[in-house]
């Protein structure tokens, strides 16, 4: 939000005669106009400055100047919101803008080739904004920024939004909030202990609608107490389960004689094509096809804190969200839009434990864990909240989903791309992603819910088909004073936390059941296990 105001619009409107060289007869000099007017003629002469800029002019007392960092996908969409509300992007931060200028021209027209008015608008933004590779030498160097968007892989959001916050920056991050739950708990400490930071979370369907309507039908009690909460998504869309693309000539010291991971080697049972071979010749297959290094791409900065392993067009762009190094799976992408809300309407706060199980990691020639499981499901307990029975949360992805519940019609189809059941005394609630499309049965409670109070705030929505909330201008009018956040660090944290106390199950290894502390932050029965609540930064790199 620029400090310039309505005195440097006076001042610009009422100059000293510097714009006629003192010639002109109708101009008159700020000195001699304060010097000569009674306080009445000025207020009448007065103009708002909004006024003065012509139809459609915002003043810089209105408008947000915010940063971007990860600027060709999810970040392009967030700006396209913001800049279209009136707010300035006062500077870019990416490490290879020959994609985000490409993915960012083919914004500017719709699928049927005709142009996009705010993706062409974003062209412009974009194209005006001073350029960074390194976002630390934008925040050290750029004095203008306001607000920090962050919309990078998930293993680079903590490091960004803890330097930006440091030095007073309002952050919106994409979900998930954080690569690990330790960063969860830190950044969301840092919100807390800077009430005055305005922060928020990429998930916009907790701005939504359908969002208010969960929360105010659960809350009433519609569906009675809840004890069982079934989440589902398609996801993963990209490539999990896959292994480390690997070179024989490039195997390390000590890798298997059989010349690929561990347990990915010779035959068996009367059959050399195990699935231990298959897997070798999948991961000599993938790197077949690698390239060298973009000469765009800045990839140490790609890889920011985590580990160093060479460039594969495998990774970049998009496919990161499978692997381990930089992403957190299918449950850290779609949690925020799914687990969101049963976590929001039923008060829920830290699991008391957790169970995951799964299909095969894609490892690497050592047998670690390098891409996430194909499908998993992840069981959360909840304790009771006062009156309120414990709740069983089970999250199911790659394509797996809940058997259908007694009180579904059987001509009500489950949404095979994502949704939530609430499991109630009295019914279900059912919606799909982002909470859309809420609604109850038996039907007959769809009577009882129309006289639900609306308690929650409404967010003021796009004009697109899907209506969707304006998330991002919700976090821009916060930063102006004019609203608070949906989803700030607060309770964003802890849904992060939540989500991927998923993962650290998984990790933990199968038929485990790990049991949180959520005071301490720590695992109290597997205590190898809390090594995966945090991450080990690369040499250069800290939280």
């Amino acid at each position: 939000m620029s400090k310039e105001g309505n005195a440097q619009g006076m001042s610009e409107q009422m100059n000293d005669e510097s714009n006629t060289g003192g010639k002109a007869k109708t101009s008159l000099s700020r000195r001699r106009f304060v010097a000569g007017t009674s306080g009445a003629a000025l207020g009448a002469m007065i103009v708002p400055r909004r006024v003065l800029g012509g139809p459609g002019y915002q003043p810089p007392s209105d408008t947000v100047n915010f940063a971007v960092v990860g600027c060709g996908g999810q970040g392009a969409s967030d700006s396209t919101e913001l800049v279209a509300g009136g707010h300035n992007i006062a500077a870019l931060a990416d490490v290879d803008f020959s994609y985000v200028d490409g993915a960012v021209e083919g914004r500017t027209r719709g699928r049927d080739g005709q142009p996009n008015p705010n993706n062409i608008k974003l062209q412009e933004a974009y194209n005006k904004a001073k350029r960074y590779a390194d976002f630390r030498v934008m925040l050290e160097s750029q004095k203008d920024i306001d607000g920090v968007l962050i919309a990078t892989p998930d293993h680079t959001h903590a490091v960004i939004a803890k330097a930006a916050m440091e030095l007073g920056k309002h952050v919106y991050v994409e979900k998930p909030l954080t690569w690990s739950v330790h960063e969860a708990r830190l950044l969301r400490k840092i919100a807390m202990d800077n009430p005055k930071l305005v922060t928020q979370m990429g998930n916009q369907g907790h701005s939504s609608e359908g969002a208010a309507l969960i929360n105010e039908w659960v809350q009433a009690g519609i569906i009675g107490k809840v004890t069982e909460v079934h989440v589902w998504t398609n996801r993963p869309i990209w490539p999990q389960g896959v292994p480390r693309p690997w070179t024989p000539s490039a195997a390390p010291a000590g890798a298997p004689a059989a010349g690929g991971p561990q347990g990915m080697g010779g035959g068996g049972f009367g059959n050399e094509w195990t699935s231990r071979k298959l897997n070798r010749t999948v991961a000599m297959a993938i790197d077949e096809g690698k390239g060298n290094t973009p000469s765009a791409l800045n990839w140490d900065l790609y890889l920011g804190p985590a580990p160093e392993v060479p460039f594969h067009p495998i990774y970049h762009p998009f496919n990161w969200r499978g692997w381990l190094d930089w992403g957190t799976g299918a449950v850290g992408d779609m949690a925020a839009h799914l687990m969101d809300h049963p976590y929001w309407a039923l008060g829920l706060v830290h699991p008391t434990s957790i169970e995951a199980t799964s299909t095969p990691w894609g490892t690497d020639t050592r047998n670690n864990p390098v891409s996430y499981p194909l499908a998993t499901q992840i069981v959360y307990h909840f304790p009771a909240r006062g009156a309120q029975p414990p709740v069983k949360l089970t999250w199911c992805d790659g394509g797996l989903m809940p058997g259908r519940p007694e009180q579904l019609p059987d001509d009500v189809p489950l949404e095979r791309g994502g949704g939530v059941i609430f499991i109630g005394e009295k019914g279900i609630l059912l919606h799909e992603t982002y909470g859309a499309k809420p609604r109850l049965f038996p039907a007959s409670l769809m009577e009882a819910a129309a006289k639900v109070p609306k308690t929650y705030p409404r967010i003021e929505t796009n004009n697109d088909p899907g209506r969707s909330a304006k998330h991002r201008m919700n976090w821009a009018n916060a930063i102006l004073g004019k609203a608070k956040t949906t989803c700030p660090f607060e309770y964003a944290g802890r849904l992060t936390e939540t989500m991927l106390l998923g993962v650290v199950a998984m990790r933990a290894g199968q038929g485990k059941r790990i049991y949180y502390d959520g005071e301490k932050g720590r695992i109290t029965n597997f205590d190898e296990a809390n090594q995966y609540l945090h991450r080990e930064y690369r040499k250069g790199w800290s939280l």
